[in-house]
């Protein structure tokens, strides 16, 4: 059975991950389930919408020099921000993107869940 997740990234992020220049989701936090294999993308403020989704192709797991190290190239973002985001954390995930697909018309979250508010970083949904 597919699990899907829906994750809350900003929008500049999520503009890159269909882009095809942001192949790694950093998270400070990851989901536990090892079944999970497809991210539905909700564009956080100002657009609020869910916008597409991607499936997980791997989810990495380790120090974040060593993060930093294996994801650089295809992170799509700078190491100033990457520092800044994982500032005092031992561990830092990264969710490796695959097969992006923009919706053509972005969805409200009362589309396509029962709950109204999203998720301050992911949430399960079936």
């Amino acid at each position: 059975m597919q699990t899907r997740v829906l994750l809350s990234i900003k929008p500049k992020f999520a503009e890159k991950i269909f882009a095809g220049s942001k192949r790694y989701e950093f998270r400070r936090v990851v989901f536990r389930s090892q079944a999970v294999s497809k991210i539905i993308v909700y564009a956080s403020s100002p657009i609020q919408r869910i916008i597409g989704e991607f499936e997980v192709r791997e989810v990495l797991a380790l120090q974040k020099d060593k993060l930093w190290k294996k994801t650089r190239g295809e992170g799509g973002i700078e190491k100033k921000h990457f520092d800044l985001y994982f500032h005092g954390c031992e561990m830092a995930y990264a969710i490796k993107v695959s097969s992006p697909r923009r919706y053509s018309q972005p969805l409200k979250l009362s589309e396509l869940c029962s709950f109204t508010r999203p998720p301050q970083s992911f949430r399960y949904i079936r």
